[in-house]
C-alpha cells in the first residue's frame, strides 16, 4: 500500500494552495457578507485549469480523476475558502464536467466539455424536491416525451448556483414512482439550457434566505413546461438511476473533501488564537482543557481524509464506493463541525464578534451534517449494507 499522493495530485494541492494563499479571511468575509460569488478566485481556478482537472485532455481538461478534484477542493478550503470551496468544486467541475465526461454522448462532450474547461459554461444540479426531501425515489418532477423533446413540469428546492448556471443537470421522472418497476426505474437525467428556459418563462427561481454558505445562492425552482431536446438526455431515458448514483457518490466524496479542508482551516485558526491568547500570562493553548479537544479533532480529520481519498480512488477505478463515500462524508462533516464548535469555545466571547472569522466558519460548518445527505440516512445505509441489519426506512 502506498499512502503518498500521486505526483499529479500533489502538484494539484500545491497549485491550488498557491491560489488560495492570495486571499485572506477579510476577502472571504466580504464575499459572505455581500452574498457574492468569489469571482476573483474562480477566475484564477479557471485560468490555471484547476477547475477542469477531471475533464479529459482531448476536451481541454486536465485528464485526471475524482481524487485530484477532491485534493483540489480540500486545498482550497484549507487554504482559506472554508465552506465556500465545496460549491466552487461541486457545481461546475463535478456536476457538469465529471458527469458529462462520464455519461455524456459524443456530441454532448464535444459541445460542452471544452466550454466548461475554458470557463465559458457553468452548471448546477437539481434533484431535491419540497415533498420528497432525502427520498430521491419519490421525486415527482415529470418529463413527458413530446416528439423530439421532453416537456418538464415540477418543483425543486435548495438548488445552488442556478443564477450563474448555463446548464442545469436535472433529475426527472419519466415513469411515475407509483408505476415504476423496480422503483429505481423511470428516472431520466436532462441537461436544461437555463438561460433559454428563463427567457421563455418556463423556468423561474426564488433564492432562499439562509444561515450560511452565502457566497452562493440556493433557490426554489419552478418548472412549467420546460422543453428539453431529446438529445439532451444524460445516459438513457428511463435508465437514469445509474447516472444519478454516479453524481451522488462523487458529491458525497467532494463534500467530505470540503469538510476535511474546512476543518483544517478552522483548527488552524483556533490553534493560532490558543497559542497567542494569554489572559493569565500563559497561552491558553498550554491548558490541556483547550489543547486536548483540538488534538482529538486533528486525529478525526486525518481519519476522514484517509477515507475520502480511498472513496475517490475507488470511484476513479469504477469500483463500488457507496459505503466509503458515505463513511467519508459522515466522518468529515462531523470532524468539521467539531472543529468549528471547539474553535468557537476556544475564542470565548470573541467568537461572537464578526471581526473574527469564527462565526462565519461556525455557520458554514453546521449544514454539512445535513447535506448532501443527512447523517441519519448515512448511518442507515451503513447499518443495512455493512452490518446486515434490517432496512429501517
Amino acid at each position: 500500500m502506498d499512502f503518498d499522493l500521486p505526483e499529479g495530485a500533489a502538484a494539484v494541492r500545491e497549485g491550488v494552495l498557491a491560489v488560495a494563499g492570495k486571499y485572506d479571511q477579510d476577502y472571504w468575509g466580504r464575499c459572505d457578507a455581500d452574498k457574492r460569488w468569489p469571482e476573483e478566485v474562480w477566475r484564477e481556478l479557471v485560468d490555471g485549469g484547476w477547475h477542469s482537472l477531471a475533464i479529459p485532455a482531448e476536451y481541454g481538461g486536465g485528464g485526471q480523476g475524482l481524487l485530484e478534484l477532491a485534493v483540489a477542493l480540500e486545498a482550497l478550503a484549507e487554504g482559506g475558502a472554508g465552506g465556500a470551496a465545496s460549491f466552487m468544486y461541486l457545481l461546475t467541475p463535478a456536476f457538469g464536467g465529471l458527469t458529462i465526461a462520464r455519461h455524456g454522448t459524443a456530441e454532448q462532450k464535444r459541445e460542452l466539455l471544452p466550454a466548461i474547461a475554458s470557463g465559458e459554461v457553468e452548471t448546477c444540479f437539481a434533484i431535491t424536491e419540497p415533498d420528497a426531501g432525502s427520498n430521491a425515489i419519490n421525486i415527482s418532477t415529470q418529463a413527458r416525451r413530446d416528439g423530439d423533446s421532453f416537456v418538464v413540469d415540477g418543483q425543486k428546492i435548495w438548488i445552488s448556483g442556478v443564477e450563474r448556471a448555463d446548464f442545469l443537470v436535472l433529475v426527472t421522472r419519466t415513469i411515475p414512482a407509483a408505476q415504476a418497476r423496480p422503483r429505481t426505474a423511470g428516472f431520466t437525467v436532462l441537461l436544461v439550457d437555463v438561460k433559454e428556459a428563463v427567457a421563455e418563462g418556463t423556468l423561474t427561481y426564488r433564492p432562499i434566505p439562509k444561515l450560511g454558505t452565502n457566497t452562493v445562492a440556493s433557490s426554489m425552482l419552478f418548472l412549467d413546461g420546460v422543453r428539453v431536446p431529446a438529445d439532451r438526455v444524460l445516459g438513457e431515458p428511463d435508465q437514469g438511476f445509474a447516472v444519478l448514483w454516479d453524481i451522488l457518490n462523487p458529491e458525497r466524496i467532494l463534500a467530505a473533501a470540503g469538510g476535511v479542508g474546512s476543518g483544517g482551516l478552522v483548527l488552524k485558526t483556533a490553534c493560532e488564537y490558543a497559542g497567542e491568547r494569554a489572559p493569565f500570562g500563559t497561552p491558553i493553548g498550554a491548558n490541556q482543557a483547550v489543547a486536548f479537544p483540538l488534538a482529538r479533532i486533528k486525529a478525526q480529520l486525518e481519519l476522514a481524509r484517509l477515507m475520502t481519498y480511498k472513496a475517490a480512488w475507488l470511484w476513479d477505478r469504477g469500483r463500488p464506493c457507496g459505503s466509503e463515500a458515505n463513511i467519508a462524508k459522515l466522518t468529515a462533516a462531523d470532524a468539521a463541525w467539531q472543529a468549528a464548535d471547539r474553535a468557537f469555545q476556544t475564542f470565548g466571547g470573541m467568537a461572537y464578534s464578526l471581526e473574527y472569522p469564527v462565526a462565519r466558519m461556525f455557520r458554514d460548518a453546521r449544514i454539512a451534517k445535513n447535506i448532501p445527505v443527512a447523517e441519519e440516512l448515512v448511518l442507515a445505509h451503513i447499518a443495512q449494507h455493512e452490518l446486515g441489519l434490517p432496512k429501517s426506512y
